[in-house]
């Protein structure tokens, strides 16, 4: 088993080491939209029955119609794309992976499922660069955390040459609702699965939903490998909901585009260089990147640092001017402390 994988968030460990009550805190260290979708009123059987089929039929459909999934492909609603990550290299054919990472580094959690998973593993820089005989390859799509967008004809190459012996590319989307155009889904690649996660764009995370869109036969096996009722009726309903809610995800794209270029601005303002960034998060540089980072926790703004890249640090957007403005009071601050 390979070590436990540094996220984001953590907020209890925060307070407990610089003091303050939750409510206190500005937690800009996850990149999940910090304004959710509105609940909607969840009908008492949500909570009281287990989930008819069409409870779970409604928002399969929803997502297919949001994400524009092809006829031939198969949609699956899970327990967050955390539960299919952890499930995908167990239930894969093959004991090797290759995770595709930038120089700023990938979602770790794939390389820690396919390790805890017995496979072996290689990272390389780009999807050219995965070997023909390779059983899976794994892709983030934008890039966390540096929201680097793969070319989709390089994204077909490499799906066409692992199906044609065999092999699969997993595609995760966790952050493509920012940027739908950039989505593989439309494609319908053969040999290809792609993860949506439901709570990141939605600001709805600890509702955990997200999908799996891959070939009817595959999203059977991941159904068998879940089991029944795998997802909440509080859950599907809600994902209904929003999924369905055309307008609000049209206007929650303009504010987030919007909103991030804004927190980019900022952080230049500061010194730092923009390094990639999101509708969700920007990812920024600076040399004293990690003492930043501890200083901002100071001010109860919590970041997120990584350890092994210590002149970078992940910014997720304030969820409103006056958050954005404390953010840039405690960065002033910050510059004129004492290295």
């Amino acid at each position: 088993m390979t070590a436990t994988v540094f996220h984001g968030g953590g907020l209890d460990a925060a307070v407990a080491r610089h003091g303050g009550r939750r409510q206190d805190w500005l937690d800009l260290s996850t990149g999940i939209n910090p304004v959710p979708y509105p609940l909607p009123a969840i009908a008492a059987e949500a909570w009281a029955r287990l989930p008819d089929s069409g409870a779970e039929h409604r928002p399969i459909e929803a997502a297919r119609a949001t994400y524009g999934v092809p006829d031939h492909l198969a949609v699956l609603a899970a327990p967050g794309t955390q539960a299919l990550i952890g499930a995908l290299p167990r239930l894969l054919a093959g004991d090797t992976a290759t995770i595709v990472a930038p120089a700023t580094g990938t979602y770790g959690e794939h390389a820690h499922c396919c390790a805890a998973a017995g496979r072996r593993l290689r990272q390389v820089r780009s999807p050219d660069a995965v070997a023909d005989d390779e059983s899976l390859a794994i892709l983030v799509h934008p890039n966390n955390p540096d929201g680097h967008v793969w070319q989709p004809t390089a994204l077909a190459a490499l799906a066409a040459r692992l199906a044609s012996r065999g092999g699969t590319l997993l595609v995760d989307e966790a952050f493509c609702d920012v940027c739908p155009e950039a989505s593989i889904v439309s494609a319908g690649l053969a040999g290809t699965i792609v993860l949506r996660s439901f709570g990141k764009f939605f600001g709805l995370a600890g509702l955990r939903l997200g999908f799996a869109i891959a070939a009817p036969d595959l999203v059977a096996r991941l159904a068998h490998w879940f089991g029944p009722w795998a997802v909440s009726g509080p859950a599907l309903a809600v994902g209904t909901a929003a999924l369905g809610d055309a307008a609000w995800i049209a206007a929650t794209r303009r504010r987030l585009e919007s909103d991030s270029l804004s927190l980019a601005s900022l952080l230049e303002g500061h010194g730092f260089s923009v390094a990639g960034r999101t509708g969700l998060f920007v990812l920024a540089g600076h040399r004293r990147a990690a003492a930043i980072a501890q200083a901002l926790a100071r001010h109860h703004i919590l970041v997120r640092p990584f350890p092994d890249r210590p002149q970078l640090i992940r910014f997720g957007l304030c969820a409103s001017a006056d958050e954005l403005a404390r953010l840039e009071r405690a960065l002033s601050a910050v510059a004129s402390e004492p290295a």
